[in-house]
């Protein structure tokens, strides 16, 4: 679990929750079922007319990464690299093809399957990097929608609040009725600001920060897999892939 992304959730909540109770305001008074339904009903429904199926599902799909991220740790990347280049060097690539079976990653299993079957250098990297490209643009995509939530909620809220104003001007005349109207109002901008800024866009750059992650940690995988194909030195192929560690 990532920690920082819990820590930054009740922060955020204690924050705004905790300073209105300072000043003497009560959480009842940010409840208000209409502005929830204008903001998140509106912020949705702009969201599926601006999205494909493909790319909102996949969006849904990577909601977790935030809480839950993959594992990527590039410097078991790198001694599994190194590892299938001892195998290489000792056994040559046919040697290769019982680690294949192992790995679980599609995208080194179809690398080392390609070094197996003895495709160039050449053509094992174009290979790999149109797999990557296709990847990480389609988990951009992902996070994109969140993005556009983040823009889209604030002027929704906006639109809440002005429906608001709107129902208390046309009940002027019944004094009951303006204060429901006026709550709506504010607190339908409150919740499309706070939104934008404590969910949507947080939760968008923090899926562009996993997506930059997998795609570096593919690259590692490539360059390691030229490497062996070359048939350069195990050392020397660990020296060159340890500069992707920060």
């Amino acid at each position: 679990m990532d920690s920082l992304s819990v820590l930054g959730v009740i922060i955020g909540l204690v924050a705004i929750l905790g300073g209105n109770m300072l000043e003497g305001g009560h959480i009842d008074a940010l409840i208000n079922g209409p502005a929830i339904v204008i903001v998140m009903g509106g912020t949705i429904g702009a969201i599926l007319l601006q999205t494909s199926p493909s790319v909102f599902l996949h969006a849904i799909k990577t909601l977790h990464w935030v809480f839950f991220p993959p594992k990527i740790r590039l410097n078991k990347e790198i001694e599994k690299v190194v590892e299938w280049s001892q195998i290489a060097r000792r056994e040559g690539l046919l040697g290769l093809e019982a680690v294949v079976g192992s790995i679980d990653d599609p995208f080194a299993k179809k690398g080392l399957q390609l070094l197996v079957d003895g495709c160039e250098p050449e053509m094992i990297r174009e290979c790999l990097e149109v797999d990557l490209s296709v990847k990480e643009h389609h988990d951009m995509q992902a996070a994109k929608v969140f993005e556009a939530m983040g823009g889209y909620s604030p002027t929704i809220g906006i639109i809440g609040a002005v429906m608001g104003l709107i129902h208390v001007m046309q009940n002027l005349s019944d004094p009951s009725k303006l204060g429901a109207g006026i709550a709506t109002a504010f607190v339908a901008t409150i919740y499309g600001i706070g939104l934008a800024n404590l969910l949507f866009l947080p939760v968008a750059n923090k899926l562009k920060g996993t997506s930059h992650r997998l795609a570096q940690s593919r690259e590692l995988v490539i360059e390691g897999l030229i490497s062996i194909a070359e048939g350069e030195n195990p050392r020397n192929i660990e020296l060159k892939l340890q500069g992707f560690l920060l």
